[in-house]
């Protein structure tokens, strides 16, 4: 797969640019001269080698890099990479022989993951010079110093740029990750190198999330088998839940940090954001970046959000409440016909509200995602961060009510229904639906590589190795994955003191979702661009919220069994004014165990504290000896 670069450097197409098949042929050949230009041309010194013919579209190419310029890139990036002295630090041409793993050129010092981050950075960092539209498409407006990628993708002339899988090493982490079913921890090391530091986390906080959960499963087994309605083993159960909710969720953090500092993404800075590709508006100029760019009212962006979005949340809000009431008389309804005519037939109707509540909400989420995509992109983010923030709110708030709040009420038989037509739901929309769709689309091309593997296990060619992966379906990132993990923790921390078994089932449902996340990532989606997260972001003060929220729904719950009222026959009031009391206490030594608990172990902090150190050292010798020299790889 190794390529010449014409220079007699040896090199690996990494990246597919894919433009339309209507592209103009002056603005393919400008774009592809912007891609080989030196970077002291305004260009990114990439180099495009090979034009695989798809019959339907020539107009796709394969993007690659000689070392050097990985290595430049590298270092543009400022990538942290593990030091001589077991530190991670960011990595300089200058310094590269002191680094471990850097040996001759460097050929394997840095993953195909990282060489296609540091690909993608730098198409992205490719900006106009005094061009005034893209050649060909006088509908693209450009102007200096406005990226080129992103106006292409707005525009629609840049279809998709995805990174091209490494078959061998797919087919390594393949089976030691699910194709051999055993009790072990997922080889976080290797997802991390194959699809960098985003995923990692993600089946990180995945696998220690399942295992988090043993205790919770261990405690609720026996509550959910023996004698269940004791007020005292109903308190017990319900603190523990609560002070497990918290003391996780710290550990997390502390877990995150030791894998964010291994991959050396902990320390690193982060890199300054550019405008998202959808962003638009009149052009002005940036104080920050002294370059002209699309200037959007703030004002104008806030009208828009609490006169528009925010009335339809709350209209959706309605919805969801409105659909849960119909929920809980259907449910009951039913209860009422089974205790009058106890048979087998309406033990089964029983259920049969919950299943439809489950589906009727899946229905209901995926329209109410579409519409809150919709609404954050109609209000122009500047920024990607704002934009997931936003949307990130929208979805929470509604899939709280409609998948959690339908289980206040219900009993224990029914709760463990919509958890389970829940998670069959999720596994079939996530992995196997969009595994089928695509083996239809690529019907003959995979009869074609299953041809070719009984004849004697060939390597596919590049070009229709291309193909396959284009019509692959795209990686929309960790949102949806992070949702259906909120949504199982928000079941286990709101309701596991009445049902028990609550953990028990999600236990169950992660360790599929683990196989099935897996299936997917390698089999049904491109490969996504690496990620280099330091923590899961946004998630975690969602989470941290879900346990606030388990609190006072716990001590609720508590407040109004029959045990628990017997103890105030008299006065309600009492009663309120004492739970009340207990969740305040409780929201107390949560408090406390937050503050208690550090973020970072002691032994990370005292290695960044002795990098910033030795950082502050070496540039005092620097400026001491005022010397400086080009940088050259």
């Amino acid at each position: 797969m190794l390529q010449d670069d014409g220079g007699g450097s040896a090199f690996a197409p990494l990246v597919v640019l894919e433009l339309a098949p209507d592209t103009k042929e002056e603005a393919v050949a400008w774009l592809l001269s912007r891609i080989r230009d030196p970077q002291h041309s305004g260009g990114v010194e990439l180099r495009p080698p090979l034009t695989p013919p798809p019959p339907t579209n020539p107009n796709v190419f394969l993007v690659g890099a000689s070392r050097r310029r990985l290595l430049s890139g590298a270092e543009d990036l400022g990538l942290f990479k593990e030091y001589s002295d077991g530190s991670m630090r960011g990595f300089t041409c200058a310094n590269k022989l002191n680094f471990k793993g850097f040996t001759g050129d460097g050929d394997d010092f840095l993953s195909m993951a990282e060489c296609q981050y540091i690909i993608k950075h730098e198409l992205d960092t490719l900006r106009a010079k005094e061009e005034t539209h893209v050649p060909g498409h006088s509908q693209a407006k450009l102007y200096p110093g406005k990226s080129i990628v992103r106006r292409l993708q707005s525009k629609g002339i840049l279809v998709q740029m995805f990174p091209l899988h490494e078959k061998e090493e797919l087919k390594r982490l393949s089976f030691s990750w699910y194709k051999k079913v055993k009790l072990a921890f997922q080889p976080l090391d290797d997802i991390r190198h194959y699809y960098g530091e985003g995923l990692g986390l993600y089946f990180g906080f995945l696998e220690y999330f399942t295992l988090a959960l043993v205790p919770m499963a261990l405690v609720g087994l026996p509550y959910y088998l023996f004698d269940w309605e004791d007020y005292d083993k109903y308190v017990v159960f319900a603190a523990f839940n609560l002070v497990w909710c918290t003391i996780i969720l710290e550990l997390w953090k502390q877990f995150s940090a030791s894998l964010a500092f291994r991959w050396g993404t902990l320390s690193r800075k982060r890199a300054f954001e550019e405008p998202r590709p959808g962003f638009h508006g009149v052009l002005g100029f940036n104080p920050v970046t002294g370059r002209e760019e699309p200037v959007y009212p703030a004002a104008k962006r806030h009208v828009r959000i609490y006169l528009v979005s925010v009335p339809f949340v709350l209209l959706c809000l309605y919805l969801s409440l409105h659909v849960m009431m119909i929920y809980f008389q259907m449910e009951g309804w039913a209860l009422t016909l089974h205790d009058q005519d106890p048979t087998f037939w309406t033990g089964v109707l029983v259920f049969v509200p919950s299943v439809i509540y489950a589906v009727v909400i899946e229905i209901m989420n995926l329209i109410y995602r579409y519409a809150a995509e919709f609404l954050t992109e109609w209000e122009n983010h500047r920024l990607e961060s704002s934009y997931q923030n936003h949307l990130v709110l929208k979805v929470l708030v509604v899939s709280v009510l409609s998948g959690v709040g339908g289980s206040v009420t219900p009993p224990p038989s029914s709760l463990a229904t919509l958890l389970i037509t829940s998670q069959i739901l999720n596994q079939v929309m996530e992995a196997f639906l969009p595994y089928w769709l695509q083996r239809r689309r690529n019907k003959k091309m995979i009869r074609r590589v299953q041809k070719r593997r009984t004849l004697g296990e060939q390597e596919l060619p590049l070009e229709e190795q291309v193909r396959l992966e284009a019509d692959m379906s795209t990686y929309l990132g960790t949102f949806d994955d992070y949702l259906e993990l909120f949504l199982l923790f928000g079941y286990v921390s709101l309701f596991s003191c009445v049902y028990p078994l609550a953990a028990v089932l999600v236990v169950l449902n992660n360790v599929t979702e683990v196989y099935s996340d897996a299936f997917k990532m390698c089999h049904v989606f491109k490969r996504p661009f690496s990620d280099p997260a330091a923590n899961i972001g946004v998630w975690q003060l969602a989470f941290e919220a879900m346990s606030v929220i388990a609190v006072v729904t716990n001590c609720a719950l508590i407040g109004m069994s029959p045990q628990v009222k017997a103890y105030f026959p008299e006065s309600d009031t009492q009663l309120i004014l004492w739970t009340v009391a207990i969740e305040h206490f409780l929201l107390a030594v949560k408090f406390i165990l937050t503050f208690l608990i550090p973020d970072v172990p002691k032994h990370i902090r005292i290695k960044l504290a002795r990098l910033e150190f030795e950082s502050l050292e070496a540039l005092k010798r620097k400026v001491k000896a005022d010397s400086s020299s080009p940088r050259r790889c």
